[in-house]
């Protein structure tokens, strides 16, 4: 080979490397500009999330809107009632750190084919538009939550596809969508899905009384005097005893009570039954003292309207018991200061819910909507005695009292003109003590004697 060749060659192996080298580039440049986030790159080059002070969701059934007022959150649309602020910012860090895992290159009229159709009236169809602004209203990032994303290889515990991801897109991206692995199954743009649930929790009630329907006098009041007895009805008669199947749940009223939504002031009046509104007032041991207007909400059976008022009388110093030992008032005083600050944080967090409106389940009242009848069991009158039988006595609930072991019994008085039983001869020393005598008995032989006798006999 000779000189020429050689540097031919060598010039052919340059092109050569110089065209894949612009293949590769080419190839590199064209997958970057499909769109402008690639798989492994967050959603947003930088989201501010710090600057985020008002968050508008919109939906197909309506629009929500979770503002931060004086550093809380809170539910414009329920007359600024406190939201569920670790929902909020978690809806907030989850974009901050949101990573892609696929792009599609597409641009915004493609958006119904992914489930962000705004002007559809489905909820499939429309997804999901969250606005987020700062502090002075200006708008710095808008997101759309289209269509779940569903595997057709791996089966979901109930059958079907399951669920692996969610499509979204970044407004101020036109260059394409997205695939992501969060579903984002906490954000909704129903107003009560924000709220936040912390509720009433009557603790050691010691006494419940409530109104007759649409007045303000006493249908009927329970007390007791310590959080382990037995309920008593107040006023009740001699005959009239508490039915415990009833009276028992009302140990734990509103223990775990939870309310569904927060009513607008301006929505009240059009969804309360007013006429036949009732008032509770609950007393606990502790000082606690809640005042609780239950009004039924309008064509509904399975709900009602709440109002609540709390206040509270929480002892300062705890009594001493006599022959205390210092060592265990110590621990007392102690156990017994943190219970006051415990009771004082909840008297203020439970104090905040005044003037709102709740809307509950009526589940959650029914043990209390009683009439003072549905509360008590009448004693059953004993039966007429039987002149032949000890007499007994029926206790109210149907339980049988009878006179105790060795009580003399009344015998029953002769019929008329029966002649009188004569008495027995009166035992005296000379008469002779009458003896029972028992006649023998006779034990039939067992089968063998009886056959031996037999051959005795033919011998």
């Amino acid at each position: 080979m000779n000189k020429r060749q050689v540097i031919i060659l060598w010039i052919i192996a340059i092109a050569l490397g110089g065209a894949v080298g612009i293949v590769k580039l080419t190839q590199k440049d064209s997958t970057r500009s499909a769109t402008k986030r690639a798989a492994g790159d967050t959603l947003f080059e930088s989201f501010p999330g710090t600057d985020v002070t008002n968050v508008a969701i919109q939906g197909a059934d309506g629009k929500v809107t979770l503002a931060k007022k004086d550093g809380a959150w809170i539910v414009a649309e329920r007359d600024n009632y406190p939201a569920n602020s670790s929902y909020v910012n978690e809806f907030i860090r989850t974009l901050t750190e949101l990573k892609v895992t696929r792009g599609m290159e597409a641009g915004p009229s493609f958006a119904p084919r992914f489930g962000m159709d705004e002007s559809a009236t489905s909820t499939e169809a429309r997804g999901l538009t969250a606005t987020f602004s700062d502090a002075s209203g200006k708008e710095i990032a808008k997101v759309s939550l289209g269509k779940n994303i569903e595997s057709g290889q791996d089966a979901g515990p109930m059958g079907g596809a399951m669920t692996v991801g969610r499509y979204i897109r970044n407004h101020a991206d036109e260059t394409g969508f997205y695939a992501v692995s969060e579903m984002f199954p906490s954000v909704s743009a129903e107003a009560p899905r924000w709220l936040n649930t912390d509720f009433i929790s009557p603790d050691k009630v010691k006494s419940i009384s409530i109104t007759h329907k649409g007045k303000e006098d006493i249908a009927w009041k329970l007390v007791r005097e310590t959080e382990d007895a037995e309920y008593k009805l107040e006023g009740a008669a001699g005959n009239e005893v508490l039915d415990t199947t009833v009276t028992g749940p009302l140990k734990s009223v509103f223990s775990y009570a939870r309310f569904d939504d927060v009513v607008a002031s301006d929505k009240v009046a059009e969804k309360a039954d007013a006429a036949n509104r009732q008032t509770v007032v609950l007393e606990t041991v502790e000082g606690f003292k809640y005042t609780i207007g239950i009004t039924p909400v309008k064509d509904s059976t399975d709900k009602v309207l709440m109002t609540v008022t709390v206040t509270g009388e929480i002892a300062k110093e705890r009594k001493k018991e006599e022959g205390e030992k210092p060592e265990d008032a110590k621990t007392k005083d102690e156990a017994f200061t943190k219970r006051v600050k415990d009771l004082n944080d909840k008297l203020a967090k439970e104090q905040k819910l005044a003037g709102r409106t709740f809307e509950v389940a009526k589940t959650t009242v029914d043990s209390l909507l009683k009439e003072r009848d549905q509360l008590i069991t009448k004693a059953t009158p004993p039966p007429p005695a039987d002149p032949n039988q000890a007499s007994v006595q029926q206790l109210p609930g149907g339980v049988i009292a009878s006179p105790p072991a060795g009580s003399p019994v009344t015998p029953a008085a002769p019929p008329a003109n029966t002649p009188p039983t004569p008495k027995p001869p009166r035992q005296t020393a000379t008469t002779p003590p009458i003896e029972a005598v028992t006649p023998p008995i006779a034990v039939p032989p067992l089968e063998e004697e009886k056959k031996d006798g037999e051959k005795k006999e033919g011998e």
